[in-house]
């Protein structure tokens, strides 16, 4: 019988094979409770979070409500009328539609083309169309009022043709979608997932293991999340994140544990000896993994938006409940099962790992001719991420949701019929303005920038440098000690172009002691900065990191830097894949249809960035324990390479593939953004398992030789001290 490990890890082996039955009661208890009170997450998250709170466009948002009482519309009503909007029966029809609109409850004003003395900026371009504004009160919720709004008037009214837009009415949009979305992706990926679990761990008992795992992840993830939401605001995009990532920690443990415990079997071991061997072992690794995977996750605290922080959140709950599964209910159920792991086998053949086969001699043929590998590798991978280069960030808007949504429609009405954009005005709040002149100045001055149409000061509206018109609402243009201009441009707030009158605007030298540019393309702008201007601090928590786990876990000053270098490879390969795609509009029959902005969500960027690099420190530990595992009983770096490709390989890219059907099924969301980040996921984990570990990790150990395992002496000194041992 071969000799029992010990440690700490042995130890808590021992434990859950002394009291399986016992663990996996109170497994299930546990499990049920998550489950029961984890289900008020689906109520209780939101779909905003995509703007930076601490801006300047944020703190004019809120000196615009707070000292000039403008409040962002509840919702937006777009009126299609059978005649010209002035025809009296269309004038009829709106004055009753108006005085419906103002008798719900939470609403405070309705506003209209019609009430408003027939304001220009209010009629669409064909005369038909026309807008109506409708503002909640101070003390209603706007989304309850948006939903009432879209309950009882959106549709055909009186002859008449209404949509609704706004922000409340996206919002729950994005809800709505999600929600189905979640649904449909589950439908299509875990019939898949059952298949392929069945023929990757080879019997129907096996295959089902990796469930027991996700379900802590996925369930205690919802109890979690739903607490935090109570307590801060958590967008509802991290359920996908879940699921995902659920699954795919689940699977990747599991085979990891599974694949030891029939290697220790195959040895010979009997059951209990089998079990803590396997804790030892792949349950060191699993511990390891996990916590590199929180920690990375957890950098996405750092962005300002908390559609970000979110993932964090999430991700290190998924990430530390799969943990715990794999330590502790799966090892009991192995315990129980024994030799029956491998009952209702549905391939033929033995199922324990080999020691020789496809991986080992692929790794001993990239080791033979290392450097043509390694370079012809990288020339490969930095020609995939070429078109990162020609990157256009932006954030998502109403046009990510699919085109048949009421509000993408209204959206679309929006822009074809009031091109203007004057319902999207850039908001320039001067606080101590020098004096009026300076103000009406200063208007004239910005009138004349390009793409500006006019600007409404508070006594006029000037365009080209020329006052044309009194302002018609000066008391919501003046607040003690402050007066605020609106901007209106024709071009697209949410392009490039709407980020650079930002720009220009905000370069323009004012009459003000402070001055704040506001609207939704300094939103949008100031969001984007708000990630970019943080991902450098993202970016060196990750890698400092990953730096010290690996050298905790390998004792090597080398290996931590190639793991850093090669996963930003990566990256950059999957960064490019994502801009060919999806800015270039390429493989539509793969994602499926989606209105073309010509840009990158920089959210689902930064968030497949944190989770691809996560999932590659995933398959590093797993290799590189086996690696230095069989380094350390003797072998060659050349045999130890070649063993430990061998053992784990098929490991990695099998849990690649799965993870790849499970991340893949987002694409069949109606969400821009979530197609995005399936595609992205997918394809960097793929890339990671197979041309990464597979090719490139092969060269480059072959190429430093025994380096692969120096340190200084100080730090070896320390890793003697404090450095993770198996046992």
């Amino acid at each position: 019988m071969t000799e029992r490990p010990t440690g700490a890890f042995a130890a808590l082996g021992a434990f859950t094979v002394r009291h399986r039955w016992a663990v996996l009661i109170a497994y299930g208890v546990v499990l049920a409770a998550f489950g029961i009170l984890g289900a008020g997450v689906f109520g209780s998250l939101k779909s905003e979070g995509f703007l930076d709170p601490g801006s300047d466009s944020s703190r004019a948002a809120t000196a615009l409500e707070e000292q000039f009482g403008v409040r962002a519309p509840a919702v937006v009503l777009i009126v299609r009328t059978p005649q010209e909007v002035d025809d009296p029966a269309s004038v009829t029809s709106a004055a009753g539609l108006e005085s419906a609109l103002a008798e719900l409850d939470g609403v405070a004003q309705v506003q209209s083309y019609w009430s408003l003395g027939r304001a220009a900026q209010l009629r669409g371009i064909d005369g038909h169309t026309a807008q109506v504004i409708v503002t909640a009160d101070e003390q209603a919720d706007p989304r309850a009022v948006a939903r009432q709004v879209s309950e009882q008037f959106i549709g055909t009214r009186d002859g008449m043709t209404v949509y609704g837009y706004g922000g409340p009415l996206i919002g729950q949009a994005f809800n709505d979608t999600i929600t189905s979305d979640i649904a449909k992706a589950e439908s299509v990926a875990i019939p898949l997932t059952v298949i392929l679990l069945l023929f990757v761990f080879g019997s129907v008992v096996s295959g089902g293991l990796p469930f027991l795992v996700a379900a802590a992840s996925i369930l205690g993830s919802f109890f979690v999340i739903w607490l935090v939401s109570q307590l801060t605001d958590v967008s509802i995009f991290a359920l996908n994140l879940i699921t995902g990532l659920g699954l795919a920690l689940g699977i990747d443990y599991a085979l990891l544990a599974i694949n030891r415990f029939r290697e220790e079997l195959a040895r010979g071991s009997d059951t209990p000896t089998a079990v803590i061997t396997t804790v030892a072992t792949a349950g060191r690794t699993v511990f390891v993994s996990g916590i590199t995977v929180a920690i990375t996750l957890a950098s996405m605290v750092c962005f300002p938006q908390y559609f970000l922080k979110s993932f964090a959140y999430a991700g290190i709950c998924v990430s530390l409940f799969a943990v715990v599964g794999s330590l502790t209910a799966l090892p009991a159920m192995l315990a129980i099962l024994g030799p029956r792991v491998n009952r209702l086998r549905v391939r033929r053949g033995d199922l324990a790992p080999k020691d020789d086969g496809t991986w080992a001699r692929v790794a001993r043929f990239v080791m033979r001719r290392p450097w043509p590998v390694l370079v012809a590798v990288i020339a490969g991978l930095l020609l995939i991420a070429a078109p990162a280069v020609t990157a256009v960030f932006g954030l998502v808007d109403d046009r990510a949701l699919p085109q048949d949504q009421p509000v993408s429609v209204a959206g679309q009405v929006l822009r074809e019929q009031f091109p203007g954009y004057q319902s999207s005005p850039y908001t320039i709040v001067l606080r101590s303005p020098e004096s009026s002149a300076a103000v009406e100045s200063y208007a004239s001055t910005l009138s004349l920038l390009p793409d500006v149409a006019s600007v409404t000061t508070p006594t006029s509206v000037v365009v080209d440098g020329t006052v044309v018109a009194p302002n018609l609402m000066p008391a919501t243009y003046t607040a003690p000690d402050a007066v605020r201009l609106s901007v209106v441009s024709e071009v697209e707030p949410l392009d490039a172009a709407g980020s650079a009158l930002v720009s220009a605007l905000r370069a323009t030298p004012a009459p003000a002691a402070q001055v704040l540019v506001g609207g939704v393309a300094a939103a949008f702008t100031d969001a984007t900065a708000g990630i970019a201007g943080q991902a450098w601090i993202v970016a060196l928590w990750i890698g400092l990191a990953t730096l010290v786990i690996l050298f905790l876990y390998t004792g090597s000053a080398l290996l931590p830097i190639k793991a850093v270098l090669l996963n930003l490879l990566s990256l950059s390969a999957t960064l490019g894949a994502l801009v060919w795609v999806f800015q270039g509009h390429h493989l539509t029959w793969l994602t499926g249809d989606y209105v073309d902005t010509g840009r990158v969500d920089i959210s689902t960027v930064a968030l497949i960035a944190v989770v691809a690099f996560a999932l590659s420190m995933d398959y590093e530990l797993f290799l590189l324990s086996r690696i230095k595992e069989e380094h350390d009983a003797g072998r060659s770096t050349a045999d130890a390479v070649a063993f430990g490709l061998q053992r784990t390989g098929r490991i990695i890219t099998a849990a690649a593939l799965l993870i790849a059907v499970v991340f893949a099924a987002f694409l069949t969301s109606g969400t821009t953004n979530i197609k995005q980040l399936g595609f992205g996921v997918t394809f960097a984990i793929l890339l990671d398992a197979t041309i990464v570990r597979g090719l490139l990790v092969p060269a480059f150990m072959r190429i430093a030789g025994r380096w692969n395992w120096w340190a200084p002496t100080p730090l070896a000194r320390l890793h003697a001290q404090v450095g993770l041992r198996e046992s």
